[in-house]
């Protein structure tokens, strides 16, 4: 491959010299390479964006036809088709073909699956009888969206199975494979009809195209995550991984003291512009220097690309990602506790941040349309990337993240470990919003369709990102509370990004409706698990802390809460924190965010980090009956009393006929005896703090809350 480019620009440069003929390319495929549906499709369509692209040296031509298929069976045979012998007429040097999604149809895949490979295979051979000097590309198909009429149906399932074998037909006949699927998946606004590129969808395929054949990805890049300042995860395999031109020679190098060399590697960029090395397993410690070059340029030099790039103050440590909704977003500058926070923050030098801010706050406002071009874009964040704690706008910077690191800070003494945090909840998001696309495509795609009108999502939810659309010209006009944008926009970027664990404080938007919650909860943990890579060395799955929602005045918050203690109790490696008794009644961002922190970072201290300490509530094991009298029986319930010193309230019970009535509860020992003084004969549940805003005051020896339960 490498060979050919060289060759390709040397030919390139000798011709332009020389004027003798271009380069010819011919572009095979179905109605998205004719370009159905894009106006003025002779300049727009993928292959006319590509000649564009490519420049005078090159003649591209269109043999798109309208529901070609590459089966032989079907009477669109793109075979039979005139393009076909037009193309095989123009005798290509480089040949792009995109097939298969029409053969998707029920009448051929289900039929002639088999066949495809072999046919593919003779596709192939064909253009290089035509010309046995001709380069041939394939490539996986663009995407077919949700809204496809035949989605559900088997479409979904065999875009999936045609997509393997073009893998397949790539590795058997050794030609280049372009990827046209990944960068179009996470812009459904780009297929209007579900099927057909508009012409922005159309500049990536052609986009996409150049940066294979040139080799040019715009020269050396890394993530967002990479950053002076940045922590790496300590105790597992460093991965390092970037973009640069195609063939290039990457060298990583990660020194101490300015020179001492603790590890290094080398790699090169392969076809699609991805190179990445691994450094051996390392324990805490710093600070290093991170240096990643271009030791060799591949066959797209540029003096305008990047070649080094340098990070200082880098450490191995402990990575969390903090996310959710707005109370994970609250401000530390806005706390009851602010004005101690603000002091004490900039002194935690080894807390390390990256904190990543929505610019488009979903407030009760109309977006202006440049914003709303921006969010399709999915450029929702603004970061200062990674900063030492003391360098960080702290009136903004979340206060619940902070007060986690900052717990385990104080309780880890080894001065060698830092903590690095990476923050990028937003305001009012769904938990939908936070799941990745193909996890929702099959897991759950009802919540997908007509999302602003859909009943799956909450109709709060609804009505505010209709509200900052309202001025949308695109009919598929995204937002960031819309299922799976989030986790485009936000999730990602971060891709591959070593995590120790994850703390997450969301549940306002999905608290209308429990049962739903709990099918997606699982499904959010199984989409990051495969976003990130996990620092366990018992799972594979991430550490998640969770916070359970807090006391207000909203009917549905005691069943969700009890929906997520269950959660918690059910999940391998999901904890969560209580916080229904720093609550308030009238504000749904209560501002007592330090006992929050803490309580998440106490959960971490226990099962992430190992110590032995009380890190959560009492937790209701049974209830029994003993006459008159229900005892209900706790774990974590050392030294079993209330916060206020009052007798324990908000219990109550309930016979057979599910009418609850208030008990007296006494403490003995880590037990709960209930009284209901004769209102309920033959008790059979029992349920405490269930009340939007309430005030439930049982903790245990560490002073942690009980939460809302039933049972």
């Amino acid at each position: 491959m490498k060979k050919f480019f060289t060759l390709l620009v040397l030919l390139t440069a000798v011709l332009a010299v020389q004027g003798k003929e271009k380069i010819k390319v011919a572009c095979i495929g179905n109605s998205v390479t004719y370009g159905h549906g894009i106006p003025d499709r002779e300049i727009n369509s993928y292959p006319a964006q590509l000649q564009r692209l490519l420049g005078d040296n090159y003649d591209v031509r269109n043999f798109g036809r309208s529901s070609a298929t590459l089966t032989s069976r079907s009477p669109m045979a793109y075979i039979k088709q005139t393009e076909y012998r037009d193309a095989m007429n123009f005798k290509a040097d480089i040949v792009i073909i995109h097939l298969g999604l029409n053969d998707t149809d029920p009448r051929w895949w289900p039929n002639y699956s088999e066949e495809f490979i072999p046919e593919y295979r003779a596709l192939i051979d064909s253009f290089h009888v035509a010309n046995p000097k001709a380069k041939v590309y394939i490539c996986l198909l663009t995407p077919i969206g949700h809204q496809h009429p035949r989605f559900q149906s088997g479409t979904r399932d065999w875009h999936t199975q045609v997509s393997d074998a073009i893998r397949k037909v790539a590795y058997g006949k050794g030609v280049e494979l372009i990827d046209f699927y990944t960068p179009m998946y996470c812009h459904p606004e780009y297929l209007p009809d579900a099927l057909h590129p508009d012409a922005a969808g159309a500049a990536v395929m052609a986009e996409t195209v150049y940066k294979n054949l040139t080799g040019n990805y715009g020269g050396l890049q890394m993530p967002l995550t990479y950053g002076d300042d940045m922590v790496l995860q300590r105790d597992m395999p460093v991965v390092i991984a970037g973009m640069a031109n195609a063939g290039d020679k990457i060298g990583v190098e990660l020194t101490a003291n300015g020179k001492k060399k603790v590890a290094s590697a080398e790699a090169v960029a392969n076809s699609w512009g991805q190179w990445s090395v691994e450094l051996p397993a390392m324990a805490a410690g710093g600070p290093f220097t991170l240096s990643i070059a271009t030791l060799k340029a591949g066959i797209a030099a540029s003096k305008t690309q990047n070649t080094h790039l340098i990070y200082n103050n880098v450490w191995l440590g402990d990575v969390w990602l903090c996310s959710g909704q707005s109370n994970m977003e609250f401000g530390l500058g806005y706390c009851t506790t602010a004005k101690t926070d603000m002091v004490e923050a900039p002194l935690q030098k080894r807390l390390h941040v990256m904190a990543m801010y929505s610019k488009y706050p979903t407030n009760n406002i109309e977006f202006p349309k440049e914003d709303l071009d921006s969010i399709n874009a999915l450029k929702l964040f603004r970061t200062a990337g990674w900063q030492t704690i003391d360098k960080a706008d702290l009136r903004v910077f979340p206060a619940v993240a902070y007060h986690f690191g900052k717990t385990l800070t104080d309780s880890i003494a080894d001065s060698t470990l830092h903590i690095g945090l990476i923050c990028n909840p937003v305001g009012g998001t769904p938990l939908e919003a936070w799941i990745d696309r193909r996890t929702l495509q099959y897991e759950y795609p009802q919540i997908l369709y007509n999302w602003l009108r859909n009943d799956h999502v909450q109709d709060w939810v609804r009505e505010r990102a209709a509200k900052n659309i309202a001025q949308k010209t695109n009919p598929l006009q995204r937002h960031s509370y819309e299922p799976c944008y989030m986790y485009e926009s936000g999730i990602l970027p971060l891709e591959g990004t070593a995590l120790k664990g994850v703390i997450w404080y969301q549940g306002e938007s999905n608290a209308h409706n429990s049962e739903l919650h709990e099918r997606l909860f699982p499904l959010l943990q199984q989409s990051w698990q495969k976003a990130f890579r996990s620092a366990s060395q018992a799972s594979p799955a991430l550490d998640f802390y969770f916070v359970q929602l807090s006391s207000l005045c909203r009917p549905s918050w005691p069943r969700f809460r009890n929906s997520q203690r269950l959660l918690a109790a059910r999940l391998p490696q999901t904890w969560m924190a209580v916080s229904t008794d720093v609550g308030d009644s009238l504000d749904v961002h209560p501002k007592r965010k330090q006992q929050v922190g803490y309580r998440l970072g106490l959960q971490a201290l226990r099962h992430t980090y190992g110590r032995d300490i009380v890190s959560q509530g009492p937790e209701p094991t049974s209830m029994r009956v003993e006459g008159k009298t229900v005892v209900v029986s706790f774990d974590h319930a050392a030294a079993l009393r209330t916060a206020d010193g009052a007798a324990p309230c908000t219990f109550e019970v309930a016979g057979a006929d599910g009418v609850y009535y208030p008990a007296t509860a006494t403490i003995d020992g880590t037990t709960v005896r209930l009284d209901t003084r004769g209102k309920v004969a033959h008790p059979v549940s029992v349920r405490y703090g269930w009340q939007p805003f309430t005030r439930a005051n049982l903790v245990n020896e560490a002073g942690l809350p009980c939460s809302t339960f039933e049972l």
